[in-house]
């Protein structure tokens, strides 16, 4: 079980080797040069820096339970026990009634490639600090024989 910060970097002192796939990259590898100037050049940035360190698989290498791009996933805030279902998508897809989280905001770059059973925690309103559980992958694209996605 892993714990990670989405203000900070990840460290790969404490952070397992990210894992993602040839196609996700080459899809993320987009998003932060369309990216790098305006309001989520720091995102793209910390995405950059996220790619630059990952392990590329093929498709077909990519665990199950590993987040992937176009994933949907369960986790439970482990505070309130609260579960919920969210997506991590492109930021052109994101749209938060849908549950449909962007890779550039902090928690879709924080997610991204964590196992289930992984924590991560994130702030909340009133500063405090939220920890969730990875419960479930429940939809992965690359396990499904989604390729073309």
């Amino acid at each position: 079980m892993i714990s990670r910060s989405v203000h900070a970097p990840r460290s790969a002192a404490t952070v397992p080797a990210l894992q993602i796939t040839t196609e996700d990259m080459t899809r993320l590898r987009a998003v932060v040069e369309r990216h790098l100037e305006g309001s989520k050049a720091a995102a793209a940035e910390q995405l950059e820096l996220e790619l630059e360190r990952a392990r590329v698989v093929q498709p077909e290498q990519i665990p199950p339970n590993v987040v992937t791009m176009r994933s949907r996933i369960l986790f439970e805030d482990l505070e309130t026990g609260r579960r919920r279902e969210a997506s991590l998508v492109y930021p052109e897809e994101a749209n938060i009634d849908q549950s449909r989280v962007s890779i550039l905001a902090p928690v879709g770059l924080a997610v991204l490639g964590l196992q289930v059973g992984d924590i991560i925690e994130w702030p909340l309103p009133n500063a405090r600090l939220g920890k969730f559980r990875i419960l479930e992958v429940l939809y992965q694209p690359e396990a499904a024989g989604d390729f073309h996605l």
